[in-house]
Order: C-alpha cells, then sequence, then structure tokens
C-alpha cells in the first residue's frame, strides 16, 4: 500500500516547492525577488530523483514516486502590478456606469438586447447588469477573438482583413487578407493541421470511398470499419484493453461522466479543470468538491473528510469517488503530478478520470500523454480519455480503459447512442497521423514529439531570458506570459498582428482578474526562425512600449 500523502498544513512550500531568486540577470518582478518554483528535485547527478522527506503528525514521506525532474514555475503577481491592475478595472468600470447611463437617455446607442417596454412587468429575458462586463469591457477589445482564417491553420496562416465602425458591435470585411501570419494559437502540437501530405491524401481517400457523412449513430446503421480499425489502433496507441471514439471532444467529458457517476456518487475535481469537465460533473446528479489546483494536500484532504464523514445527513459510505483531473492545464501551461494523484488513489480506493485532451501526442517519449510522459502503466488509470483536435489535426475525442468499461459506455452513454458517428475521412485523419506518431508508416518513433520538446524547451529559454514572466511547466507546450493589466490584452493582440503574429490573449473570467496573458501554442511545424521572431518582437514591444506606459488612458483613446 503506498504510503499517504499528507503534509503539514503549517508547511508553506507545499508539493514540494522551492522559491528561489530568478537566475537570468534580470530583476524579478515578484514581491520579495523570488519566483515560486515547484521543482521536485535539486541534484540531477542522482540515479533516482527523490523528494525530500518530509515529517509531520501522520506520516514520514521518503517516497520515489518520480523518475524524471518536474520543475514548474508561477511568480506571484508584484504587488504594484496588482494595485494598478484593479485601478484600471476600476477606471473601466467607472467609464461602463457613465455609458450605461448615456444609453438610458438616449445619448448614446444601445446595440445590446433589451427588453421591450410593453414587457417590463414580465420576468426578464436578459439580464442588463449580468452583461455589463461583455457591453463595456469586452466589447472594447473584441476584434482580438474569433479572426476569420481562410487558410489551413498551420505554423503560417492567412487572415481576413475586418474593420468595425461601431466600436467592435459589427465587423466588415476589407476583401483584403493578411498572408503568412505566425500561428502561435492553434492547438496543431505536432503540425498535422495540413492539407497536403500523408494525411490529407488518405483523408481524401476516406472521402471518395465513404463520402463525408454517415447519417446513422454507432449504435444503428452508422457504424463503418474504419471506426472499428481506428477504437483498435487507439486502444493500442494506450496500451489499454479497449476504446471508444466520438464525434465531439467536448461532449466525450459531458456526456460521459454522466453515465459513469450520480446520486451518492462524490466527484473530486481539480479548480481549473475544462468546462466540459465540470459540466459533465453537473449533470451527473452527484456531490462535486473542488480540490486546489495541483494541490495533493488538498486532495488527500478532501478524500480522508469523504471517507470519514461519508455523504451528508446519512453519513452513509459514498457509492464512488471519481477524481477529474487534466493532462495539461490549457490556461496554466502546468502538468498534473499524476504519479501522486496515482498513489492517492490506489491508497484511499477512488476511481481516476484523466483528461489528456493537450498531452497526449504532444507528451512523453512515444507521445503517449503524461501517462507515458511519467512511464507510469496505463491500467492505473480507470478512464483514459482524450481528444483528435490537438495532436492530430482532427475532431473528436475518445475514451479508453478496460473493456468492462467501454462496453458499458457502448450502451449507456449519450453521446455514444444519440450522437452520428464520427465523419469517415476525419476518422482517416486520425488513423494516419497516429500511425505516423507510434512510427508504423515508414517514420521515426517519437519523431514529432520529440521535434515539439525541443521547439518547447527552445522557446520557453528564450522567453525566460528576456526577462518575461512565464507560468508552466518546463515540457509544456502551451506557454502562458503573463500581461497582467487589462489594457495590455488588447494592445499586445493587436500589435503583434501587426506585427504579422497570431496569438491568443486571455483575461478575466477565463484567468483570474490581476493575471491577464498571452497565451502562446508551441507547435512541431515551427522553426527556429518563427519562435525567434515572435519572442524578439514580442519583446521589442514590451520594451518598446514598458508595462506601464500602455495606460487606460490610451485605451480609451483607441476606442
Amino acid at each position: 500500500m503506498p504510503p499517504s500523502m499528507t503534509e503539514s498544513s503549517a508547511n508553506k512550500l507545499v508539493n514540494g516547492d522551492v522559491c528561489h531568486r530568478t537566475a537570468n540577470g534580470k530583476k524579478s518582478s515578484g514581491r520579495n525577488g523570488f519566483v515560486k518554483n515547484h521543482c521536485l528535485f535539486q541534484q540531477p547527478q542522482q540515479k533516482k530523483y527523490r523528494r525530500p522527506s518530509e515529517k509531520n503528525n501522520h506520516v514520514v514521506r521518503s517516497t520515489s514516486l518520480y523518475n524524471r525532474p518536474f520543475v514548474e514555475q508561477f511568480e506571484e503577481t508584484p504587488l504594484l502590478v496588482a494595485v494598478l491592475t484593479y485601478v484600471g478595472y476600476g477606471i473601466l468600470t467607472i467609464f461602463g456606469y457613465l455609458r450605461d447611463f448615456l444609453r438610458n437617455w438616449g445619448v448614446e446607442n444601445c446595440h445590446v438586447a433589451r427588453e421591450r417596454d410593453e414587457q417590463k412587468d414580465f420576468v426578464p429575458l436578459y439580464q442588463d447588469f449580468e452583461n455589463f462586463y461583455t457591453r463595456n469591457l469586452y466589447m472594447r477589445i473584441r476584434d482580438n477573438w474569433n479572426r476569420p482564417i481562410c487558410s489551413v491553420p498551420g505554423a503560417k496562416m492567412d487572415l481576413v482583413e475586418r474593420t468595425s465602425k461601431d466600436y467592435n458591435w459589427t465587423f466588415e470585411h476589407t476583401g483584403k487578407v493578411v498572408k503568412d501570419v505566425i500561428n502561435m494559437g492553434s492547438y496543431n502540437y505536432l503540425g498535422f493541421a495540413e492539407n497536403t501530405g500523408r494525411c490529407a491524401d488518405n483523408a481524401t481517400g476516406s472521402t471518395h470511398k465513404y463520402g463525408v457523412g454517415v447519417g446513422s449513430t454507432r449504435s444503428e446503421m452508422g457504424n463503418l470499419d474504419i471506426h472499428e480499425e481506428l477504437e483498435q489502433l487507439v486502444a493500442r496507441f494506450l496500451g489499454v484493453e479497449s476504446s471508444m471514439a466520438f464525434g465531439m471532444g467536448f461532449a466525450t467529458n459531458s456526456m460521459n461522466i454522466p453515465a459513469l457517476a450520480g446520486k451518492g456518487c462524490l466527484i473530486l475535481s481539480d479548480e481549473l479543470n475544462h468546462a466540459s469537465l465540470a459540466l459533465g460533473a453537473r449533470l451527473s446528479g452527484a456531490t462535486i468538491r473542488v480540490f486546489k489546483h495541483n494541490n495533493m494536500v488538498s486532495l488527500e484532504k478532501l478524500l480522508r473528510d469523504a471517507i470519514v464523514h461519508g455523504q451528508p445527513r446519512t453519513h452513509r459510505p459514498w457509492k464512488k469517488m471519481l477524481i477529474l483531473v487534466e493532462g495539461i492545464y490549457s490556461m496554466e501551461g502546468s502538468i498534473v503530478r499524476l504519479p501522486e494523484v496515482i498513489a492517492l488513489k490506489k491508497h484511499y480506493k477512488a476511481y481516476l478520470y484523466l483528461d489528456e485532451a493537450h498531452s497526449i501526442g504532444a507528451l512523453g517519449p512515444r507521445g503517449g500523454g503524461v501517462v507515458d510522459y511519467f512511464g507510469l502503466d496505463p491500467k492505473d488509470v480507470d478512464i483514459m480519455m482524450g481528444t483528435f483536435t490537438k495532436s492530430f489535426g482532427a475532431a473528436g475525442g475518445y475514451i479508453g480503459g478496460k473493456r468492462e468499461l467501454i462496453d458499458y459506455l457502448r450502451s449507456h452513454s449519450h453521446s455514444s447512442i444519440y450522437a452520428t458517428a464520427m465523419s469517415p475521412p476525419v476518422s482517416q485523419q486520425i488513423i494516419t497521423s497516429m500511425k505516423i506518431i507510434m512510427g508504423e508508416d515508414n517514420t521515426t518513433l517519437g519523431e514529432f514529439t520529440q521535434q515539439l520538446s525541443e521547439n518547447t524547451t527552445y522557446f520557453r529559454r528564450k522567453l525566460r531570458e528576456m526577462g518575461f514572466i512565464i507560468y508552466g511547466n518546463n515540457d509544456s507546450p502551451v506557454v502562458p506570459m503573463m500581461l497582467y493589466m487589462p489594457a495590455k490584452i488588447g494592445a499586445f493582440g493587436r500589435e503583434m498582428l501587426k506585427r504579422n503574429i497570431g496569438t491568443v490573449v486571455v483575461g478575466f473570467p477565463a484567468t483570474p482578474i490581476i493575471e491577464s496573458r498571452a497565451r502562446f501554442c508551441v507547435s512541431a511545424a515551427h522553426t527556429r526562425d518563427m519562435l525567434d521572431t515572435v519572442s524578439h518582437r514580442s519583446e521589442t514591444l514590451l520594451e518598446g512600449r514598458p508595462h506601464s506606459a500602455i495606460t487606460m488612458v490610451e485605451q480609451q483613446a483607441q476606442i
């Protein structure tokens, strides 16, 4: 039986966190010049990396769960930056109320949906106040999102140029195309988003043979031999007994979790889990408890409390305890502490649901995801879920595990019984790309994954050397670069596009209010020249206009 993972609550550096000063020659923007660095290993000369033994009231930890260095960095928001960020949102809020006042009096046009005067006594269909953020903050920078693409979203892409004459409420196409924009926003981790090559050719052949659509569910007349081939290949790739493919990645979570848990069950969910996991948990009717992000102390406390106290009121034992985690968290760039999660799961007799949407294909020497990355046994994960939308350049999702589990889902999952079967050319795209990753199509095993790993390491190192604050794990291809202030969200996205770089900028409510960021997604298709261009132009943009220079007054002037 693996040892308990409990730590003293008084220990501030939980989960092996280590604080160190920045070593790149740049001045740290942390409050005390320190960076919070989740590094489990400090002695690389040892054959086995061990976490330090820690003594507390319950257990002495001296376990060797990790076989490789595990380093994550999350620098605290500097106090001055936090204050200025709150001031910025305060200014925007004041201007928002002023503009709402002008709209109510007809001085400014109101584009938002509103109740008609004759329906004022009805239950309101549109909540005016709930849309305050959308009207007055999001609309100011809406041009940074939903940009129409008119090419393959590969390493470079073409964008349709558009303008707005009513402050981003509506857009008009100019008829021009912005060519060769470096794509740092798509989840094209292994570069399979392409319209030429083996994947495209095989998908075209599949279209000629089967057509584009199936027109039926798998349980009726939509079960093709290509679907059977795909599921057998996925099971072999994951190292599990059986697997099942679905046409939509979001529905793979939201529709299958209700089939696995219900009333009287307990779901333990990471606080930063994807919306599809959260929706599936809510639809299940199970009791949901949330633990701190990637914090094994918090997770174990919930497990212990669940066993000790049982269900509310009756105190009966829970029918089932299900832990929901992701492989790579797409907004933080962090990797799940899977060895510790598995140890806790075994110790407390819980089940583990692992979402590898971003990690499958992108991590591990074989591209087998976070399980392969840590060198773990796939049998230790009860439900292995992932999507084909990222590393495979396709669509849909899968669930893998024991044969009994998959047989159960075939007859109980809503996404299996009621959803149309996966499109044949999409299935062929997944089959071809997966065989390439596995080295079965005259390619080298792990070739694309190795290239992605090298690009990730190189790009993260370049940004750190330039003094940027980068979040996440050193091996994660999701690279969040902190912007903090709300005005920088719009300014950075627009200015990078002017420099022919397409980026994703993210702010509240998708992130904490003082942790706005630009999120880069590294691809194996990126060249060193592309990555150098992105890093240098980011540095030129933010150094040419210091962080404090892009003020809310300028943003108001732009609007």
